[in-house]
């Protein structure tokens, strides 16, 4: 018998996405994602070769060369760079990274990104989500683990008007509902 080869697929295939003056959503392009985590060198040593240096404070995120970190926690970063360079990355940190405490782990397949962008970008996101999404409370650049509704996702702000949510794959479906749905209850503000 042959190889077979699976093909992956969005969880999104065959939903109908918001898209409207006010609200847009859309599936981010694929993303090799890793969740990283140790000590104050394994921060250091991350930065030095990923490309975007693992920030050491809250809702902080950095980007460099096409590569994203984002802080999660006091010793937790969420890792984001293009999707074919899962393996290079992984096997270029884990060298980096030999000998020092830390865990490495390759989630680029538990989870998708989204893009929220629009005025009402913000109000739609608060319709499930507990932050203050007010530019003062959480501005560019900022980002976070949170809810919406009852799924746990990573909300990092990109520009004034546009957001990154990170959501596993299983609740991306029920994620682009409970979304779509708010978007169209959305008020003007």
């Amino acid at each position: 018998m042959g190889d077979i080869a699976l093909k992956v697929r969005s969880p999104l295939e065959g939903l109908a996405l918001p898209v409207g003056p006010r609200f847009t959503l859309s599936e981010a392009p694929p993303a090799a994602r890793f969740i990283l985590r140790g000590g104050e060198a394994v921060r250091l040593a991350c930065g030095m070769v990923f490309g975007a240096e693992p920030p050491s404070r809250l809702g902080s995120a950095s980007e460099g060369a096409g590569r994203a970190a984002l802080w999660l926690g006091p010793d937790e970063w969420l890792l984001m760079a293009d999707g074919g360079e899962a393996a290079a990355i992984g096997n270029t940190l884990e060298s980096v990274l030999e000998g020092t405490a830390h865990s490495l782990v390759d989630v680029s397949h538990r989870q998708i990104g989204l893009i929220a962008s629009g005025p009402a970008a913000a109000r739609v996101l608060n319709a499930g989500c507990p932050l203050d999404l007010d530019p003062h409370a959480f501005p560019v650049g900022f980002a976070t683990r949170s809810l919406f509704e009852k799924v746990e996702i990573v909300l990092w702000r990109r520009a004034e008007t546009t957001f990154h949510v990170e959501v596993w794959r299983s609740f991306a479906p029920y994620l682009v509902g409970s979304l779509a749905e708010a978007a169209r209850g959305a008020p003007e503000w």
